[in-house]
């Protein structure tokens, strides 16, 4: 018997997916839960949706019906279809993290949902149905600091004696353009350091990376900015944790899970003032919001520094614990999924 479909439709893992398995890997301990579509890492093996929908025809003892988790727009088509077409004993819970409003399509779909869960107070303004704001949490027992930040980046691999990063799909939406801007202005007066790009380009962003990759050589850096391209899920603990800062400067961004990997991890970040970036920040205790073309100047002063630098390394942790568990957000949605199923 059955009390939750977590869907993953995307054979490719973005943060929606890594957000997803965080607290899917929670919840496989709270609910009788099968995950519908793509493997997610540490989580159970998925059956197909035509499977999911053949479980959903007899919930769980004492549940009315059978709850799914969705979050993309062909979950929620599905959804839709096992609920309404089938006429299963489905409901439909939808997150959303969109700061603005959604297109034609997805607005429809989410004016369908029977609760919709949003990650941050601004969120819940776009979207309707809103039972709850519950925002992303990191697995703080997957990310943990490091004993030795200096012999931690040693074990990467990769060059010189200290390491940045940023995290996230090479696009000009997310601001990868702007990283390469401040490394390009601070490599050269801290000279062990390492600047990583994190992440792949989608064949639409081909030529933007090309760019990006040319403008590096151009200053002499090749050798000290790498792009490594999309790293493995159960790789990137191990890279943050030896990380000096994580560095996220998009333009647009919903939410934003790598400055809290990156405290997680014991690691501080500096940022562009989008996503859920500012709260993290803890009015500057874990974190730099800055303009884009100020990024290079806020991590001189905090490499700099190496009392704050450490001080903000254990604020990080500790509030990445306190007020961004995974822990705390999947009993955030259990409560929604809870009022559901008492209101029948």
């Amino acid at each position: 018997m059955t009390e939750l479909i977590v869907t993953n439709f995307n054979r490719n893992f973005t943060g929606v997916s890594a957000t997803a398995a965080a607290v899917a890997r929670t919840q496989a301990a709270q609910f009788d839960m099968v995950l519908a579509g793509q493997p997610l890492p540490g989580c159970p093996d998925p059956v197909s949706p035509a499977a999911a929908m053949r479980l959903s025809r007899t919930p769980a003892p004492g549940r009315p019906f059978v709850i799914w988790h969705v979050r993309r727009n062909p979950e929620m088509r599905a959804a839709l279809w096992a609920r309404d077409v089938l006429r299963l004993p489905v409901r439909i819970v939808f997150t959303s993290a969109a700061l603005r409003r959604h297109s034609a399509l997805p607005r429809w779909l989410i004016s369908r949902m029977d609760a919709v869960i949003a990650t941050t107070e601004r969120a819940a303004g776009h979207v309707p149905h809103v039972r709850a704001v519950v925002p992303h949490g990191v697995d703080t027992a997957r990310f943990f600091p490091a004993r030795d930040r200096t012999a931690a980046w040693a074990d990467t691999g990769f060059p010189g004696t200290a390491g940045l990063a940023t995290v996230g799909r090479v696009r000009p939406e997310k601001g990868t353009d702007r990283f390469i801007d401040a490394m390009i202005a601070l490599l050269p007066y801290h000279p062990g350091l390492t600047a990583l790009v994190i992440g792949r380009a989608a064949r639409g962003d081909a030529a933007f990376l090309s760019t990006l990759k040319s403008r590096v050589a151009a200053a002499g850096l090749s050798g000290r900015i790498l792009f490594p391209g999309e790293m493995a899920p159960d790789a990137l603990p191990a890279l943050m944790r030896a990380l000096s800062a994580v560095v996220q400067l998009p333009r647009y961004e919903g939410y934003g899970m790598a400055p809290l990997e990156g405290m997680a991890s014991g690691v501080p970040f500096v940022a562009t003032d989008q996503g859920y970036y500012r709260s993290f920040a803890g009015q500057g205790a874990c974190g730099v919001i800055t303009e884009g073309n100020g990024a290079a100047a806020a991590l001189h002063d905090l490499l700099c520094d190496t009392r704050r630098h450490t001080a903000m390394s254990r604020a990080a942790r500790e509030r990445a614990e306190a007020n961004f568990s995974v822990a705390l957000e999947a009993d955030g949605i259990a409560a929604v999924y809870d009022r559901l199923w008492s209101d029948g």
